[in-house]
C-alpha cells in the first residue's frame, strides 16, 4: 500500500477480536517503526510498554473504563522522561510531548500496515495509570491505544471531515 492510502484509510477502531492474539514479530514490527521515529537531538526520550497479562490490563482499564479497550489482546503504551528529553534553552521549551507524539504516530501507522487496529485514546486517568504502572515523577504517559486485530472496520478517523488544502496552506 503506498504511504498516502495507508494515511487516508487508517481508522479508529473500537471493537477487536479478543480471541485472535497478534504474532510476536507483527509487535516487533510496530515497536520497530517507534525505535525509528525522529526525536529532538535524538534524545529518544520514550519507553514503550506493551501489557498484554490480564492483571496489567485490568489497571490500564481502570484508568479508561471503556468495554471496547478490554477486547484487545494488548495494549501500547507510550511513555517518557521529561529528564531525558531535549530543552530549548531561549525558553525552556521540552520536547516530550512532541517526540512522543511522532513515536506514536510511526506506531499507529505500522500497525495499520499489518491489519491491527488501534484507537489514540489520550482521554485516560493519568493519575490512575501512573499508579497503576507505578510511573517515577518525572515519567509521564502520553498516549495508549489498544493493538488487535478488527472485529469491524472501524469508523473514518476524520479524513472525511479534512478541510481543504487552500485552507490550511498557505505559500510564501
Amino acid at each position: 500500500m503506498k504511504f498516502l492510502d495507508l494515511v487516508k484509510n487508517r481508522r479508529s477502531i473500537r471493537a477487536f477480536d479478543s480471541e485472535r492474539k497478534i504474532p510476536r514479530e507483527v509487535i516487533e514490527y510496530i515497536l520497530q517503526a517507534g525505535q525509528a521515529a525522529p526525536s529532538a537531538n535524538n534524545q529518544q526520550p520514550w519507553e514503550f510498554l506493551i501489557i498484554e497479562s490480564r492483571e496489567y490490563l485490568a489497571k490500564v482499564q481502570e484508568s479508561y473504563p471503556r468495554n471496547w479497550l478490554a477486547q484487545a489482546p494488548a495494549v501500547l503504551v507510550v511513555k517518557g522522561s521529561y529528564s531525558h528529553c531535549w530543552q530549548r534553552q531561549a525558553d525552556g521549551y521540552r520536547s516530550l510531548e512532541t517526540d512522543l507524539t511522532i513515536a506514536m504516530d510511526h506506531m499507529i501507522l505500522a500497525a495499520a500496515e499489518q491489519g491491527i487496529g488501534t484507537c489514540w485514546i489520550a482521554a485516560f486517568d493519568p493519575f490512575k495509570l501512573t499508579e497503576a504502572l507505578d510511573l517515577s515523577e518525572d515519567e509521564r504517559v502520553f498516549a495508549i491505544t489498544p493493538l488487535g486485530y478488527p472485529a469491524d472496520s472501524g469508523k473514518p478517523a476524520g479524513n472525511s471531515r479534512r478541510k481543504d488544502l487552500d485552507q490550511i496552506v498557505r505559500y510564501l
